[in-house]
C-alpha cells in the first residue's frame, strides 16, 4: 500500500460526477491513470448504498495498492476494511470529538490493513490548528477556490495554502476548484499535495486526465 506521505494525487469517486457509470469501473480508471489515494464520497446515498459501493470499490484499490477513503461513514470505513475516513469538522468536533485516537478503538498496527486513518476538512488557519492538535493523519486545506462539488462554501484562497505551506507538518491537500488551469497557482502558493474531483470525473478519459495531473505534479 502506498504511504501516505508519497501520495500526491488524491482523487474521488463521486456519486454526484458519476453520469450512470459504475462506481468500480470509476475506481479502476483513476487507479489505471495513478492516483495515489481515492475517496468515496456520496453525500446523498444512504448508508446500505455507500457500504455497497465501497465493497465493489475496495478489491480495485487494494489490488492496485492504493488507499481507499471513505467520507464521512466512519462505521462504514472500520467495518468493510476501508484504509481511510475522511471526516468535516462537523462529524468530528460537533459530534463530540476531540482527538482522532478516540476512533481507532485501541487497535493496533498489526498488518498492513489494520491501521485505521483518519482526515480532517479544515477551511481557516484556526481550523487547522484545532485539527492538527487532534492528530489526523492528513487534513485538507480548501476550498482554495469556488467549486461547484460544494458551492455553499467560501473560498479560501491561496492566501490559506501559503499559510498551510509555512505552518503544517503532516501530510495535507490543497482542494477545491483544483484543475490543470489553476494548478500552476496552487502549486505556486506551496502546495505538494492536490486533491481534484470534478476536473477528473468530468473529463472523457478519466485514466488520462490522472496522468496529466499526475505529469504536472512531478
Amino acid at each position: 500500500m502506498k504511504p501516505l506521505a508519497d501520495c500526491r494525487l488524491y482523487a474521488f469517486v463521486d456519486t454526484a460526477y458519476l453520469h450512470g457509470r459504475a462506481p468500480e469501473l470509476v475506481a479502476q480508471q483513476l487507479c489505471d491513470g495513478g492516483a495515489d489515494i481515492v475517496q468515496l464520497r456520496a453525500k446523498n446515498s444512504p448508508p446500505g448504498e455507500v457500504r455497497g459501493m465501497a465493497e465493489k470499490i475496495l478489491p480495485v484499490t487494494r489490488a492496485a495498492g492504493v488507499p481507499l477513503v471513505i467520507n464521512d461513514h466512519l462505521d462504514i470505513a472500520r467495518e468493510v476494511g476501508a484504509e481511510f475516513c475522511h471526516l468535516g469538522q462537523e462529524d468530528f468536533f460537533d459530534a463530540g470529538h476531540s482527538y482522532v485516537s478516540e476512533l481507532r478503538n485501541g487497535k493496533p498496527d498489526s498488518g498492513p490493513h489494520s491501521a485505521f486513518r483518519i482526515g480532517l476538512s479544515t477551511h481557516a488557519p484556526e481550523q487547522a490548528q484545532r485539527a492538527l492538535a487532534a492528530g489526523p493523519d492528513y487534513i485538507a486545506i480548501g476550498p482554495v477556490y469556488a467549486t461547484g462539488t460544494k458551492p455553499t462554501a467560501r473560498p479560501v484562497t491561496l492566501e490559506y495554502v501559503r499559510w498551510a505551506a509555512a505552518n503544517v507538518t503532516v501530510p495535507w491537500f490543497a482542494i477545491g476548484g483544483v484543475n490543470l488551469q489553476t494548478l500552476d497557482a496552487v502549486l505556486g502558493a506551496g502546495a505538494t499535495r492536490i486533491c481534484v474531483v470534478s476536473a477528473i470525473l468530468n473529463a472523457p478519459d478519466i485514466a488520462a486526465a490522472c496522468r496529466q495531473f499526475k505529469a504536472r505534479l512531478g
